[in-house]
């Protein structure tokens, strides 16, 4: 069984046991939070009517928060003397799927 649910502006699959990284989520490790499933398969059934999914539940436990790897940003302007660098890190969290059903 598993589940196609949003999570941070993305559509991720998951199923129990997994791990899975999205963007920053209030919350201290131990925590659960609750995901909104678009799209559930169990065998052969695939369950995809809003109002059975929104009966469902797709829940996880945080295991921990960290950040994303380093971008490094350069502008520059030919002639004109002109260069900016910037860096930017992605703060994420790792949220392990515990249960998926009612």
């Amino acid at each position: 069984m598993y589940a196609i649910v949003r999570a941070g502006g993305r559509q991720e699959k998951v199923a129990v046991g997994d791990v899975l990284t999205v963007d920053r989520v209030a919350g201290a490790p131990g925590d659960d939070v609750r995901f909104t499933p678009l799209l559930l398969v169990d065998g052969a059934t695939v369950t995809s009517d809003s109002d059975a999914l929104s009966k469902l539940v797709v829940a996880g436990e945080i295991v921990g928060d960290l950040r994303g790897p380093k971008i490094r940003i350069l502008k520059y302007r030919n002639k004109t003397g002109y260069k900016k660098r910037q860096g930017h890190r992605s703060n994420l969290t790792q949220v392990k799927i515990t249960k998926i059903g009612e």
